[in-house]
């Protein structure tokens, strides 16, 4: 069944305004999401499979936990680039590379996923858990054409993602409804994570549909298209 963008909650707030959340929250963040969220992120670390040697992007790599395991997978010949909004994530995710001395395999920059500063064809594979569904609707395809342009022939991209289902349980709804009422609390809704990845031009090798709080996450693998 077709989907349509207008089933998709719109994002009310501003970059600047997400931007702000996450600079207040970045210390904390761990505590609040963290650990409920890493359990999911690490089924979407197993289906993008990191090889030693490979260049690979994180988009939205927040306090950097997927960030480590991702430059342990690479080894001392790969390289990992990551890309967020927030500096104050910024400044926490160098921290925790620094720490365990992974500084010369990890570049991090600040910035907007929307328009990444990676040249053409430099990726093996891009990772995104939980980022993806914060932008606004009119964007996703805009963020999911960007990774297809930096990404190598062939390279793939892991997203983890709130997953819109056509058949909604009450949980979903009620979760809505609070992210209309809510966006400063509630500040990420679900989205068609393998439709809108095909429709940018991915075809979807691997998806794996999980639970959280009685709400759809979806881990989804796709390659480019010939």
């Amino acid at each position: 069944m077709a989907h349509t963008s207008d089933q998709i909650s719109r994002v009310t707030r501003t970059k600047e305004t997400a931007k702000a959340s996450y600079d207040r929250m970045s210390r904390w963040y761990d505590l609040i999401a963290g650990t409920s969220e890493w359990k999911f992120v690490k089924v979407g670390l197993d289906i993008l499979k990191a090889k030693e040697g490979e260049t690979i992007l994180e988009i939205g790599y927040g306090t950097g936990k997927a960030l480590l395991a991702l430059a342990e997978a690479v080894g001392d010949g790969g390289r990992v680039y990551g890309m967020d909004l927030s500096e104050g994530m910024y400044r926490i995710a160098s921290e925790r590379v620094r720490a365990v001395g992974l500084s010369d395999r990890v570049e991090l920059r600040c910035g907007d996923a929307a328009e990444l500063p990676y040249e053409d064809r430099c990726i093996d594979a891009v990772f995104s858990s939980f980022t993806l569904e914060l932008f606004d609707t009119p964007e996703i395809p805009i963020v999911l054409r960007e990774c297809g342009r930096v990404l190598r022939k062939d390279g793939r991209l892991t997203v983890v993602s709130m997953s819109k289902k056509h058949e909604e349980s009450i949980a979903v709804r009620l979760y809505e409804w609070a992210y209309e009422k809510f966006p400063n609390y509630v500040d990420c809704r679900p989205i068609y994570v393998a439709q809108s990845m095909s429709d940018a031009g991915f075809h979807i090798v691997e998806s794996v549909e999980m639970k959280m709080w009685g709400l759809p996450v979806d881990a989804v693998l796709g390659r480019m298209k010939p």
